[in-house]
């Protein structure tokens, strides 16, 4: 029998191809199984659920975490670089708000959000500046160092941390609120830091304080609401409503289904000759490790507030190592053709324009300007795209990648869309109609 799933032709049972149960020798991965993934209270993801949709963790109470990471966009948020505080809509059609300008962009893609509470994972960001490190007092290392808080549940729940505190994400800028005021002046930890005033906001609304006494027993003991608490609880959500095991692929691992003839051969390429899987391994497709594949650089880049450069040279920033420069985080390609534009700064609005130059640093010489998805916004965009020097520099780093035909382009994207998962991309718990804050929900 053949069924239609995301545009891709999968015989179902009885096809040639798999054998159930075995992935032995044809250099896939094993299927996965909950042992992938870490058990998660139900209450806890119900109330991440709230905490996730809820403006409230924003420094001006605009911005929700859903707002770069709603699942209409793949749990992305459609543009090349987003506009966190400041900005108005979502999606492709967000814009800056005339009456409260960002100061600049979001300056690296969004990243979604699938199975990033697997047990597998072992660092989080473009850069993987948050990590596991046994050494270190809370099991992580992250910019913070020792500074960083206790009492996380997990590295994605450590990872919740951050973009808070980030003014052109969430907290607003210097003087806006009480929390981008608190992250200006270095207090982030400590009972007037920023992490905790917007803990003291959560606990002064009701129904929050409520939900939070009926899901963590030292709380309803008496216990004051921290924002570790806050963030496991957004883990524990992201973990049920983003989890992605169900896809075609997942049916043709466990041996349950076999591709239709473009998707084959495209997973042909991708395990053979392309040379997809040496970093695109593993069942989430993903390494976890960090590469420099020559990628476009546009936006403000990433540095300190008081650098003026826009360069964004990626793992370097985090391990100073001069073989880590302009490396990215391996990204999963778990619904992969829903979390458009790619790379790490957006670069490209279609997989076939990202596969025609990932890994080919020349490519950049003839790099499509009208590829990125740019909101409106006065700004360095091209700085680094307009200094030639910079250019070699990026190009000079990338590793390589094989040059691929036009019909290859189209296999490996018909493989590509095997990957998107029917399940996750409808949501297991979904987007709220309301939040105990009062506040608007993001929703197209």
């Amino acid at each position: 029998m053949r069924i239609w799933v995301s545009g891709v032709v999968v015989v179902v049972a009885g096809g040639l191809g798999l054998q159930a149960g075995g992935t032995a020798g044809t250099g896939l991965p094993a299927p996965l199984s909950d042992a992938d993934f870490r058990p998660v209270d139900p209450a806890a993801a119900a109330l991440g659920q709230l905490l996730f949709y809820d403006p409230i963790l924003s420094g001006n109470r605009e911005v929700a975490c859903a707002t770069c990471h709603h699942p209409a966009f793949g749990t992305s948020d459609g543009v090349s670089l987003g506009l966190g505080d400041g900005g108005i809509g979502l999606g492709p059609l967000r814009r800056a708000d005339a009456d409260n300008l960002p100061e600049e962009r979001v300056p690296r893609n969004a990243q979604a959000l699938w199975n990033l509470g697997a047990v597998e994972y072992r660092s989080m960001f473009h850069d993987g500046r948050v990590e596991v490190d046994p050494s270190r007092p809370n099991g992580m290392r992250t910019p913070l160092d020792d500074d960083m808080l206790v009492g996380f549940d997990s590295l994605l729940s450590a990872q919740t941390m951050f973009p808070v505190i980030s003014p052109d994400e969430m907290a607003g800028h210097y003087q806006e609120n009480e929390i981008s005021t608190a992250v200006r002046l270095g207090m982030l930890t400590g009972p007037d830091g920023a992490w905790a005033r917007l803990a003291a906001r959560v606990a002064a609304v009701p129904g929050y304080a409520e939900r939070f006494a009926a899901v963590y027993p030292e709380i309803a003991a008496g216990r004051a609401i921290g924002f570790t608490d806050v963030s496991n609880a957004i883990a524990a959500f992201m973990e049920v409503e983003f989890r992605s095991d169900s896809a075609p692929f997942d049916a043709v691992l466990r041996g349950e289904a076999t591709m239709g003839p473009q998707a084959a051969e495209g997973m042909a390429l991708f395990y053979g000759p392309a040379g997809c899987s040496g970093c695109h391994s593993g069942p989430f497709l993903t390494d976890h490790s960090f590469h420099a594949m020559g990628e476009p650089q546009l936006g403000p880049g990433k540095g300190a507030r008081f650098e003026t450069h826009h360069r964004d040279e990626g793992r370097y920033r985090v391990t100073g190592a001069a073989a880590d420069w302009y490396a990215f985080r391996t990204p999963a390609l778990r619904n992969v053709a829903l979390t458009a534009p790619y790379g790490h700064a957006g670069a490209h609005r279609t997989l076939e324009s990202f596969l025609a130059g990932h890994g080919q640093g020349a490519a950049l010489a003839v790099y499509e300007r009208a590829e990125a998805v740019l909101p409106a916004l006065d700004g360095a965009d091209w700085a680094v795209m307009d200094d030639p020097a910079q250019v070699a520099a990026i190009a000079a780093a990338a590793e390589g990648g094989p040059v691929l035909a036009a019909g290859q382009i189209a296999a490996l994207v018909a493989f590509l869309q095997t990957l998107t998962d029917p399940v996750a991309v409808e949501g297991r718990l979904g987007v709220p109609d309301a939040v105990p804050s009062g506040l608007v929900v993001p929703n197209p």
